[in-house]
């Protein structure tokens, strides 16, 4: 390889790893850690803030009164566990196996170290179509979308909803994302936790 061919691919190179150092930076720096919600509860979260941006009028009559984990029935804890991520207790704040199956990976086990499961992932990745992908978010990463994100459906707002879920489980631990999921859910028009 020339001496001008090479240098240009070194610039190149250079110039992509300040694209991705800047990606992350964004990714990371755009939202604190969410060490304030270890004490507590959102007075409003992104969810919150675009209803009221599409109704004011229905907004006035928001119910929103923040409880305790302890105050919360078990039953109740129980339903949305079974309901919405029955392994919550169990994975990093993405359930990999439920996005698998939503890919349409059928095998029994998958293991990211195998070259044989990833190129039967990406296989599956290439064939669905990412925007009908439906039942793989988590409670973590549910939240995240509720308290920093919207309801849009594109692949940059699924990435950033993956970074905030594994910061929300770095930051918070299991039982307070619950909590706060619980609090901050939207179970009918404007009535949340």
């Amino acid at each position: 390889m020339t001496e001008p061919r090479r240098s240009l691919w070194r610039r190149i190179g250079r110039w992509f790893l300040v694209a991705i150092g800047l990606f992350i930076f964004w990714l990371f720096a755009v939202w604190p850690p969410p060490l304030w919600y270890r004490v507590t509860f959102p007075r409003e979260t992104a969810f919150q803030a675009m209803r009221r941006h599409q109704d004011p009028v229905a907004a006035e009559g928001r119910r929103y009164s923040p409880v305790p984990m302890r105050a919360i029935s078990p039953n109740v804890k129980r339903a949305v566990l079974v309901a919405e991520d029955h392994r919550f207790y169990d994975h990093p704040g993405m359930d990999f196996v439920e996005l698998r199956k939503a890919l349409g990976y059928r095998r029994d086990s998958f293991d990211i170290l195998s070259e044989r499961d990833r190129a039967e992932m990406l296989r599956g990745l290439s064939t669905s179509e990412l925007a009908d992908v439906r039942g793989a978010s988590t409670i973590t990463q549910q939240l995240a979308k509720n308290l920093y994100l919207s309801p849009s459906r594109n692949p940059l707002r699924k990435v950033k909803e993956m970074v905030t879920a594994f910061r929300l489980e770095l930051w918070l631990g299991k039982e307070r994302i619950f909590e706060l999921y619980l609090n901050t859910a939207e179970l009918g028009d404007e009535v949340w936790g």
